[in-house]
C-alpha cells in the first residue's frame, strides 16, 4: 500500500533575474554590489543592480541581479521572456546549464555575452532536515496541489541545501496560470 503524505507550502515567484560570477559583474558595473533586500534563502538577496539582457535587438530592461556572486553565470527567464527575445532555453535546474543558451547582458559601462540562459524548473527549497521531516530526497519529483479558481496538480523538484528555506519557486508564467501570488498557499504531496 502507497501512503500519500501532503503539507502545506508557500509560494515564491521568481521574476526573471541574472546570477553573476564577480569577474563578469565588474565587466558590467563599477560599483560594489549592494543589497535591496533579502531573499527567504539564507544568504541570498536581490541587488540595488539591475541590467538588460539582449538577443540582437530584442531587449528586456531593469533585469535584477540577484547575489551573492556564484561560480558561474545563469540567466532565469520565463517562456514569455523567451518568446520576447527570439530563444528557446532549456528548463533546467539552478546551476545545470547543459545545453543552456548565450545571452548579452548590456549597462551603460558595455556588454557582455554569457552562457546560461534557462528556464529555471519549478522546485522546493529544504534543509536536509527538512527533507528528512517530508521523507523525500534531493532532486525527488513530488507534486503540489494547487487550490482556487484554477486549481490544479503539477510536478515540482526538491531542491536540499544547507541554507534551503521551506517553499516553493515557480516562474511567472505558472504564477499566471494558476492565479498564484507570492505566499499563496499551496500542497506538497509525497509518497
Amino acid at each position: 500500500m502507497v501512503i500519500v503524505m501532503e503539507y502545506p507550502l508557500k509560494v515564491q515567484i521568481s521574476n526573471r533575474h541574472v546570477h553573476l560570477t564577480k569577474e563578469v559583474y565588474y565587466k558590467l558595473f563599477n560599483e560594489e554590489i549592494s543589497k535591496k533586500r533579502d531573499l527567504n534563502q539564507v544568504g541570498e538577496f536581490a541587488s540595488n543592480q539591475v541590467l538588460t539582457i539582449k538577443n540582437g535587438d530584442k531587449e528586456i530592461e531593469n533585469v535584477r541581479l540577484v547575489g551573492p556572486f556564484r561560480p558561474y553565470n545563469q540567466v532565469e527567464i520565463s517562456k514569455r521572456d523567451a518568446r520576447l527575445l527570439g530563444l528557446n532555453p532549456p528548463v533546467r535546474r539552478s546551476g545545470d546549464l547543459a545545453d543552456s543558451l548565450n545571452i548579452t547582458l548590456k549597462t551603460d559601462l558595455g556588454e557582455v555575452e554569457v552562457k546560461g540562459l534557462i528556464i529555471a524548473n519549478r522546485h522546493i527549497h529544504m534543509t536536509k532536515a527538512d527533507s528528512i521531516k517530508y521523507n523525500v530526497q534531493d532532486r525527488e519529483i513530488v507534486q503540489v496541489k494547487i487550490s482556487g479558481e484554477k486549481s490544479g496538480i503539477i510536478d515540482a523538484e526538491v531542491k536540499i541545501s544547507d541554507n534551503g528555506y521551506y517553499e516553493m519557486h515557480i516562474d511567472t508564467d505558472d504564477a499566471n496560470a494558476f492565479l498564484l501570488e507570492n505566499n499563496s498557499d499551496v500542497t506538497m504531496i509525497t509518497r
